[in-house]
């Protein structure tokens, strides 16, 4: 497998906020490295695990139009969220909590807001069928 990159499906409207983080289109979004590592980025924010760790995926989404936009933490859970649009995005679970990347508590998921995200799907239940 080589590297695919799954970028953020940016929504104009929100452009202050995700360039006051430092996020850019074409730069930021969700790899899955041929080492079998997933990596998020949005700005100056990252997460990384290996492909092993997640558990599974779903698309979500829409989101109300105040919450989805930034990096955040859920207001029910420890999940994390990079989100760029109110549109529809990719809940990743993993096996063990990752980070933490905000706040005190590592994340047990991470919703992604990906121009792709039944593709970001499909290749992490792909990658992680061909992990076990």
């Amino acid at each position: 497998m080589s590297d695919r990159f799954f970028p953020y499906a940016f929504d104009w409207r929100y452009a202050p906020v995700w360039l006051a983080l430092g996020a850019f289109p074409g730069r930021d979004g969700v790899t899955l490295t041929a080492d079998g590592e997933l990596r998020a980025r949005l700005g100056w924010f990252r997460l990384r695990t290996p492909l092993a760790n997640v558990d599974g995926a779903h698309v979500t989404g829409p989101y109300r139009w105040w919450t989805p936009v930034g990096a955040r933490l859920s207001g029910s859970d420890d999940g994390l969220t990079f989100g760029t649009n109110a549109r529809q995005g990719t809940c990743i679970h993993f096996t063990e909590r990752v980070g933490p990347v905000l706040g005190a508590r590592a994340h047990s998921a991470l919703t992604v807001t990906v121009a792709d995200p039944e593709g970001l799907v499909a290749a992490l239940l792909g990658a992680v069928g061909e992990s076990t």
